[in-house]
């Protein structure tokens, strides 16, 4: 037996879609307006895992520009037929509206970091889609929405079968379940005559779960069990919380796993806050006498340490890359030498400045994953802005109304007020360190610090849960900038606009007016620590 510690896939990986294929086991996470699309990893004992790709080529012409905030890649769903893996997800392209303005893919591959087809667009009724395989036969789950005024935005789970060759529709889409509930995600699995739909119930915070129905025939009817397989909106003090968007697997064994996605709370005056976004899980599963499932240790909440039904595979500490792959990741579209280029000064990377932190169309943006609630960020930076239109830094990121930075930016000679960009050698100025927050409510300056014009200066950044301190290093002195900042409204939780993603730290550079200047970055080293 190996025991697993939950999450096993730490800081933003939501929505995980297990499969195993032999030995091994995989799983799809998404990516919403992230790159790289569809993050996959693997595993041979549920516990030990590595990245092992990504489905390149996710967002139809590799760019996701102009999609909102948590919107883009939602929920992949991965399988495997015998011969091919396959994918189905959903490119969303409207958060909280009665539309959901959307288009769902199919790609498959033959291995699962091999080359993946082109997305082919199938029939799009939601968000949340997956296959199901049987007899040589394919079938698209997926929920459906009436976005008219009364309408219910979850209307149901329904199912369409697709010719496997051309993922064309094959006979009537056949409503499967409605539930007074909102239910999503649908999986589908058969069992001893049964077939069983995995749910996700109540939406994807606190009130989320897992729930089942089984029917004799694929078509339906459904019946619901009559209590949730997985779920803690029942008590806000497990430590796994918003618990749900479940799929159900085998081992070669004969036992069953249940994938899930959690959440890690920090308890903050301000109320409980998921900074690490929502994560994933695995526990394991029995079956009652009625043949419905059930987790191994009793009830329906979610385990932190779990005995998985495999022998112990421990896989080598991952290298270090010398390229923007992973954990790098950027935003809306893949890195490009045009704007991160590894190659201009060997060991370092070099940014040139593209919009402000708020774009939706082209952020100068690289950042990795923040998985654990104490965690510290440094790197060094070398630039000469000339304007307040250029800068360069170290940032924490959730989005464009949540984030932290320390920048090396330009400023005008102490003591003279702003007076819009000044022109030609003799404006003067100073180079200068600002750290800015940013929440809901517009972005503030809170502090300024003059360093010297010329040479590298190294910025860093240190978390302890909800508390977020900004320093800088010059001649080997360590230096505090500014006070301690409130990294908890880099969360799921923070402000009224839907938020999926997770906190990340990296580094970005702007220059709003001529997009040529640069910065160079070296020895960025994030530094997560369990506890």
């Amino acid at each position: 037996m190996t025991v697993l510690h939950n999450p096993v896939l730490r800081g933003f990986a939501p929505d995980p879609s297990l499969v195993r294929v032999g030995d091994w086991y995989y799983v799809a996470t998404s990516s919403f307006e992230w790159f790289p699309t569809i993050p996959l990893h693997r595993s041979r004992d549920l516990s030990h895992w590595e990245y092992a790709g990504h489905v390149q080529g996710a967002a139809p012409g590799d760019s996701l520009a102009g999609v909102p905030d948590s919107g883009g890649v939602w929920a992949p769903s991965l399988s495997w037929d015998g011969e091919r893996f396959w994918v189905t997800y959903t490119v969303v392209r409207s958060v909280g509206t009665p539309y959901f303005d959307l288009d769902t893919y199919i790609s498959t591959a033959t291995r699962i970091g091999g080359e993946w087809s082109a997305p082919r667009r199938v029939a799009s009724h939601g968000f949340d889609p997956a296959l199901f395989h049987e007899d040589g036969r394919l079938w698209l789950l997926n929920l459906q929405n009436d976005h008219r005024p009364g309408g219910e935005r979850f209307a149901g789970i329904v199912v369409t079968e697709l010719d496997r060759d051309r993922l064309e529709p094959v006979g009537d889409t056949h409503l499967l379940l409605q539930h007074d509930r909102l239910i999503e995600g649908p999986k589908l699995l058969r069992r001893d005559g049964w077939y069983y739909l995995v749910l996700a119930e109540g939406g994807t915070g606190w009130e989320h779960g897992v729930r089942v129905a089984r029917s004799k025939e694929l078509t339906g009817p459904y019946e619901l069990d009559e209590r949730p397989l997985l779920t803690t909106r029942d008590d806000p003090d497990v430590p796994l919380q918003k618990a749900g968007h479940g799929e159900l697997v085998e081992t070669p064994d004969g036992q069953w796993l249940l994938s899930h996605l959690t959440a890690r709370p920090l308890h903050t005056p301000q109320g409980r806050r998921c900074t690490l976004g929502r994560e994933t899980a695995v526990q394991a599963v029995t079956w009652d006498a009625d043949g419905w499932p059930r987790l191994r240790q009793g009830g329906w909440h979610p385990a932190v340490e779990v005995d998985a039904p495999t022998r112990p595979h421990p896989l080598p500490p991952p290298a270090v890359p010398e390229d923007l792959s992973w954990p790098w990741s950027t935003l809306r579209e893949p890195p490009d030498p045009s704007w991160a280029d590894t190659t201009a000064r060997p060991g370092w990377i070099r940014l040139r400045g593209r919009h402000g932190p708020e774009s939706r169309w082209a952020a100068g943006l690289l950042a990795q994953r923040v998985t654990e609630h104490r965690a510290e960020a440094e790197v060094t930076v070398e630039a000469q802005p000339v304007t307040f239109t250029q800068a360069a830094g170290l940032v924490l990121w959730y989005n464009p109304e949540a984030y932290l930075a320390l920048d090396l930016t330009w400023a005008e000679p102490e003591g003279e007020p702003q007076r819009g960009q000044q022109w030609g050698s003799t404006a003067g100025g100073r180079t200068v360190l600002v750290l800015v927050e940013r929440d809901e409510d517009g972005v503030r300056q809170v502090a300024v610090v003059d360093v010297p014009e010329d040479g590298p200066v190294t910025l860093g950044v240190t978390v302890e849960g909800a508390d977020a301190r900004f320093w800088y290093v010059r001649d080997g002195v360590r230096t505090a900038v500014g006070p301690v900042l409130d990294f908890g409204r880099l969360s799921d939780d923070h402000g009224s606009r839907l938020r999926f993603t997770g906190a990340m730290a990296g580094i970005h550079a702007r220059d709003l007016v001529e997009a040529a200047f640069t910065a160079d970055f070296t020895g960025f080293r994030l530094t997560c620590t369990p506890g």
